[in-house]
């Protein structure tokens, strides 16, 4: 991909089966560079997620899925039987599921995949191999309709000409296409709602600066990069009418953990009378986690904050170093979580149930 084309011309992961790769576009190359990388080996996938060369809980999903199903291909060209095959797919299942902790989407897609391979488990390993291709590409289609209805439902909450905020990335470049927080966005811009939109620039890794100022400048729309610290100020001027987010898991009682810094958006937000929605595909809703304290929260490297993205070391030699991934948003402070099945709001025990039996019910129709 040449450095001037559009992000938005290309989906951010996709799978090259005859060459039994993935292909992915570079965050960490982003916004000066737009790249395209492939991804052959296990290993490689495993450093693409570790090292945020594909970030978002969507987009991680997906490629987790076509990441085992890669593994599955391979160890399906001298597995005998299900017997020789299973327990190598299931190494492979862990391997990947140990590259970050938190987003519920990568062991979501491993699951997904692990639940396939057994349900075949009577037929032979080439027809195994290919139930599980068409699992992983299923889980891609899905991200694609899931994010499509979270625009459309969340444009439901704003009007034209409103002033939006988000934070960190929950854009195109977080799932396959469309996004979370941004699909609204996105789909305003098609009708011509004429969102000013504003991007917490997201300290450490800067996702915010980075990444979702250039997909929706690619898009021509209105936006503004703030420093996290500048959003009280931006409230109190009245130029905020909704804020929108995305999330790495949502415990079923509305506790959600997004990308550090979201609770503090919350809470001015909360202060301001300014309506907090979270952008969840049900991917990330996770029921078996009662509240967000259940949640582990990824703790990262010192160097983000201290030396990524300066000429120079910016903090004294020694010092120590906070450097949480993610933080809970108290579900108190949510206005509302959005889904591709509705809308749930207070008390999300209840809300988040009805829409967790309707995705079931949706998925029986299908089968």
């Amino acid at each position: 991909m040449s450095k001037k084309q559009s992000i938005m011309d290309i989906d951010t992961v996709s799978l090259d089966d005859e060459n039994s790769q993935i292909i992915i576009i570079d965050q960490t190359l982003l916004p000066y560079e737009t790249k395209t990388i492939r991804l052959t080996t296990q290993n490689q996938i495993w450093d693409a997620i570790y090292t945020l060369q594909v970030r978002g809980a969507p987009a991680i999903g997906v490629t987790a899925g076509f990441g085992l199903y890669l593994a599955a291909k391979e160890i399906g060209a001298h597995a005998k039987n299900f017997d020789d095959f299973y327990p190598e797919f299931v190494k492979a299942k862990d391997y990947l599921d140990s590259s970050r902790p938190t987003a519920v989407n990568l062991s979501w897609a491993l699951n997904m995949l692990d639940k396939t391979a057994q349900k075949n488990r009577d037929k032979t390993v080439p027809e195994i191999v290919e139930a599980l291709h068409r699992e992983a590409v299923r889980i891609q289609e899905e991200d694609i309709w899931a994010c499509h209805k979270l625009g459309e439902y969340g444009l439901t909450l704003v009007k034209p000409g409103d002033g939006l905020l988000t934070h960190c990335n929950a854009g195109k470049l977080a799932a396959t296409r469309y996004g979370m927080a941004t699909a609204p966005m996105y789909l305003g811009q098609e009708k011509g709602y004429h969102f000013h939109v504003y991007c917490d620039e997201t300290r450490p890794v800067l996702q915010g600066a980075r990444l979702t100022a250039k997909e929706l400048m690619d898009s021509g729309i209105d936006t503004t990069v703030i420093c996290d610290n500048m959003s009280s100020s931006l409230m109190k001027e009245g130029k905020v009418q909704a804020v929108f987010v995305g999330c790495d898991r949502v415990a079923a009682n509305g506790d959600t953990a997004n990308k550090i810094g979201t609770s503090v958006v919350a809470i001015v937000a909360k202060h301001y009378g300014v309506p907090m929605y979270i952008m969840a595909p049900t991917s990330t809703i996770d029921m078996n986690t009662p509240d967000g304290s259940k949640i582990r929260i990824e703790q990262r490297k010192p160097e983000e904050v201290t030396e990524m993205w300066y000429k120079k070391r910016m903090a004294p030699e020694g010092v120590k170093v906070y450097n949480p991934a993610f933080d809970v948003t108290d579900h108190e402070l949510i206005t509302a979580i959005v889904t591709e099945y509705g809308i749930a709001r207070p008390p999300y025990t209840e809300s988040l149930k009805k829409i967790m039996e309707k995705k079931a019910e949706a998925m029986k129709e299908k089968e």
